[in-house]
C-alpha cells in the first residue's frame, strides 16, 4: 500500500484534468465539424494521460538527482526528494510508462487511420515518439530543456497545439484554420500553470542553476508575463466562439475565466512565492473546466 502511493506521489494526479484538456477541445471542434469516435477518444484521453505520468515521473528523477528537489523548495515533496522511491525506482517506472505510451500511440493511429495508409500513421508515430522525449527531457540529462528557459515552449507546442490540432486531425483528417485559436488559449493557460510553478520555485531553482524564464527575467517580468498568457487566452476562445456562429450556450465556457480573473489578483497581490501553490491548482483546474464546459457544448449541443 505504501509503495502504491509512493507512486501514486510521483505521478502526480492533480496534473492529469489539465493534460487532457487539449483533447476535450480537440473532440469539441471534430464534433463541430461532424465527426465523433469513441475509441479515438478514449484513446486519445490515456495516451495524454500516459504521456503526462512519464513526464511527471522523469521530472521527479531529473529534478532529484540533480538537487533541484531540495529542503529550500517550496512547493509539495517529490517522491524522490522524501524517499518514497528510489532513483532506481523510479528509472524503472519511467520505462515501463514509455512501453505502455508506446502501446497506446500505436493503438491510437491504429483506430484513427487503421493499416491502410502509410503517411498519418509514419507521420504521428513520429510525433508520438517526440512527444514522449519532450516528456522526459524536460529535466532529464546534461541537455534538459526546461534547465534553459525552454520549457514554456514546449508546454505551449505539446498542450496545445499537438493537443488540440492533433487529436482534431485524428477525427478529420484535417485541420480547421480557426481551431488554432483555442489550440492558443489551452496553450497558454498551461503555459502559465508552468509559470506559477517556476514563480514559485523561483529561489530554489536559482540557487541551481535551473534557468527557467522566470530564473531569466525576474518575478516582477514574471507576472506580467504571467497576466499577458491569461489575456491573449481569453481574447483567442472569444474570437474563435464569435467566428463559428457559436450559440449563447456555448459561450457558458467562457464562465471558466471568472475564477482565473480572481486568480490574477491574488498572484498581483502576492510577495511571498510560497502562497503561489495553491494557485496552481486553481489555475490548472480552472482550465479543465474551461475545456470541460466547451466540449459540452459543443459535442452534445451541437
Amino acid at each position: 500500500m505504501i509503495k502504491v502511493k509512493a507512486w501514486l506521489n510521483a505521478a502526480r494526479l492533480r496534473t492529469l484534468p489539465l493534460s487532457i484538456s487539449g483533447i476535450l477541445v480537440g473532440t469539441a471542434i471534430a464534433a463541430y465539424y461532424g465527426e465523433t469516435n469513441t475509441y479515438i477518444f478514449v484513446l486519445a484521453l490515456l495516451t495524454t494521460i500516459g504521456l503526462q505520468v512519464t513526464s511527471n515521473f522523469a521530472n521527479d528523477y531529473g529534478d532529484g538527482v540533480k538537487g533541484t528537489d531540495n529542503d529550500t523548495r517550496v512547493g509539495p515533496k517529490r517522491a524522490l526528494q522524501s524517499g518514497l522511491l528510489t532513483a532506481p525506482q523510479l528509472k524503472v517506472g519511467i520505462y515501463v510508462s514509455i512501453i505502455i505510451n508506446a502501446i497506446l500511440i500505436v493503438l491510437l493511429i491504429i483506430a484513427s487511420f487503421g493499416l491502410k495508409d502509410i503517411f498519418y500513421p509514419t507521420f504521428f508515430l513520429i510525433l508520438g515518439a517526440f512527444a514522449i522525449w519532450a516528456a522526459i527531457k524536460y529535466t532529464v540529462g546534461k541537455s534538459a530543456y526546461g534547465y534553459n528557459g525552454l520549457g514554456d515552449i514546449y508546454v505551449f507546442i505539446f498542450f496545445g497545439l499537438v493537443s488540440v490540432l492533433g487529436s482534431m486531425f485524428l477525427y478529420l483528417k484535417a485541420i480547421s484554420l480557426m481551431a488554432i485559436l483555442p489550440a492558443i488559449s489551452i496553450g497558454l493557460l498551461s503555459v502559465g500553470v508552468l509559470n506559477l510553478n517556476n514563480m514559485r520555485d523561483i529561489k530554489s531553482d536559482a540557487a541551481v542553476g535551473k534557468n527557467t524564464m522566470v530564473v531569466k527575467m525576474g518575478m516582477s517580468k514574471a507576472k506580467k508575463y504571467h497576466y499577458s498568457l491569461v489575456i491573449i487566452s481569453i481574447l483567442c476562445l472569444f474570437f474563435f466562439l464569435l467566428t463559428t456562429n457559436a450559440s449563447p450556450l456555448r459561450y457558458v465556457c467562457l464562465i471558466g475565466y471568472v475564477p482565473i480573473v480572481i486568480h490574477m489578483k491574488k498572484v498581483a497581490a502576492t510577495s511571498n512565492e510560497a502562497e503561489l501553490d495553491p494557485e496552481l491548482k486553481k489555475l490548472a483546474l480552472s482550465t479543465f473546466f474551461i475545456a470541460l464546459l466547451f466540449f459540452i457544448s459543443y459535442y452534445y449541443f451541437l
